[in-house]
């Protein structure tokens, strides 16, 4: 089955890193973005907030080196594996996903 992406084109990738299995990020790909990934062998999103192509790393040189993409059952999220180079959050964490939840004050 092809791909499901959402109302915008955009479908969402989850990146785990190829040797640790740690994930990474989550980020938002498109048609453009998917085409770019495979031919640089470099993770590229779509920036939401830019409208416009995100090659992870271009401007700070921690890139996501692809390794292999999946698809989940229903063809509508991707789980991407990569090889990181530097810290892949902005906040230079390894990992954008380094705060634990506390109910007490980040539950609405």
């Amino acid at each position: 089955m092809p791909l499901s992406f959402d109302e915008h084109d955009r479908i969402p990738a989850i990146v785990q890193d190829a040797e640790t299995h740690q994930v990474l990020m989550l980020g938002w790909m498109n048609r453009e973005s998917l085409d770019h990934t495979f031919a640089t062998g470099h993770v590229t999103f779509w920036s939401r907030s830019r409208d416009e192509l995100w090659e992870k790393g271009a401007t700070s040189g921690n890139y996501l080196n692809f390794v292999s993409m999946h698809k989940n059952c229903e063809d509508n999220s991707l789980l991407v594996m990569a090889r990181p180079e530097g810290p892949t959050c902005h906040t230079n964490n390894v990992t954008c996903y380094y705060r634990e939840v506390d109910p007490e004050h980040d539950l609405p």
